[in-house]
């Protein structure tokens, strides 16, 4: 078991550490995450007034405008970053006015996007009346709130698309034309499908599996494990009724988002810090880099407990369905004594009770098994130090 733990921690470390999630390793390609888990980690980027009223919410079943996908809404936001950012670099006035046009349609987009959350009438109250009930009920969320939670679902963990450095690189000897069409594409939806599907090319854009810092990194591999687990039909069985109990997916979720924010700005602070101070500011500095690396290891502990209760539950599944499995066959029992008696074979009958009796004792022992050892993963995954 500690071997398991270790391994799994080092995995999650290494993804962490690197950036990079290799597409293998997850089964697959990177899924978006769930608008559930993106608004969950959205939460660490909020102020505590807005995170209670979004609990009080999520209690009371009131769900927000989805806007159509939280992860979308990130692959947009980094697109008008990036367009943006090349409109400022451009030189020539033909590509910069094109890019500015690029840039303005993204912003726009987002505008859009903004106002169908914030101001959307299905979910917020259109009145007085309906404003004083639901902050009498602890779920109202004001436009400012609205608007600072919009801005936190736009971080929701992705990886990464092309640098700009990248796309010039590659496209440098295509001519001005097409440099300025795969400028105005890069970072698109259809751009990367384009990719995946044509020859292989110099390394132009990011590997699917990259991420911008550690910290999406971990958030996007916490998310992920949290839609993983909550979508287990293992998870929901009988089997793991005490352990649903004993872990609120949605709180753990919510505190490593808080925590791995709050790193990611002191982190970002002391860099800044770091390279404008003198010699004895920068010792100080160091120190304080120090004290951090163990509320580090504890994300990375945190986020390999859930790991390790993930691939405990896909193992679930798979005995799951042998019990399922199982049950079909031992309904079929009357009808198979039926049959072995008419043919005089009565003691194979008997065998075959005997095995299928067996393979419940198999499937209630490892049920057993994982049940013990996630109660320890959860222990792990929620202990505070």
């Amino acid at each position: 078991m500690d071997q398991r733990r270790d391994r799994i921690t080092q995995q999650v470390r290494l993804w962490s550490e690197q950036s990079f999630i290799a597409e293998e390793e997850i089964e697959g390609a990177h899924p978006d995450l769930s608008d559930e888990s993106a608004l969950l980690i959205a939460m660490g980027y909020v102020d505590e007034e807005i995170r209670e009223v979004l609990i009080a919410r999520r209690r009371a079943d009131r769900d927000l405008p989805d806007i159509g996908g939280y992860a979308e809404l990130r692959a947009l936001s980094d697109e008008h970053a990036r367009a943006v950012a090349r409109f400022h670099a451009a030189n020539l006035g033909v590509s910069r006015s094109l890019l500015g046009v690029r840039a303005g349609e993204l912003g726009h987009l987002l505008q859009v996007k903004q106002n169908e959350f914030v101001f959307s009438d299905k979910h917020f109250p259109r009145n007085a009346r309906a404003v004083r009930r639901d902050k009498r009920d602890g779920v109202h969320l004001s436009v400012e709130q609205r608007e600072a939670l919009f801005d936190a679902l736009r971080r929701t963990p992705a990886p990464m698309a092309a640098s700009p450095d990248q796309v010039e690189q590659f496209t440098r000897p295509l001519g001005h034309a097409a440099e300025v069409l795969a400028q105005i594409s890069e970072g698109t939806r259809r751009f990367l499908l384009g990719r995946a599907a044509g020859p292989r090319m110099p390394t132009f854009v990011p590997d699917p599996g990259q991420f911008t810092d550690r910290y999406d990194t971990l958030l996007y591999l916490a998310g992920s494990l949290y839609d993983r687990i909550s979508n287990s039909s293992a998870w929901h069985s009988e089997h793991f009724t005490l352990q649903r109990g004993q872990l609120d997916l949605g709180e753990e979720l919510t505190q490593i988002a808080v925590d791995t924010a709050a790193l990611r700005m002191i982190v970002t602070e002391l860099n800044a810090l770091d390279r404008t101070s003198n010699a004895a500011a920068q010792d100080h500095i160091r120190e304080r880099f120090e004290a951090l690396v163990p509320v580090w290891e504890q994300l990375v502990e945190r986020v390999a407990a859930l790991a390790r209760i993930g691939d405990l539950l896909t193992q679930a599944e798979y005995k799951l369905r042998t019990i399922n499995t199982v049950r079909r066959a031992r309904s079929l029992d009357g009808k198979i004594d039926d049959l072995i008696s008419r043919s005089g074979l009565r003691e194979l009958s008997v065998q075959n009770t005997h095995e299928i009796g067996d393979q419940f004792v198999d499937v209630d022992a490892a049920m057993d098994t994982y049940q013990s050892i996630i109660v320890g993963d959860i222990a792990a995954l929620t202990s505070r130090h």
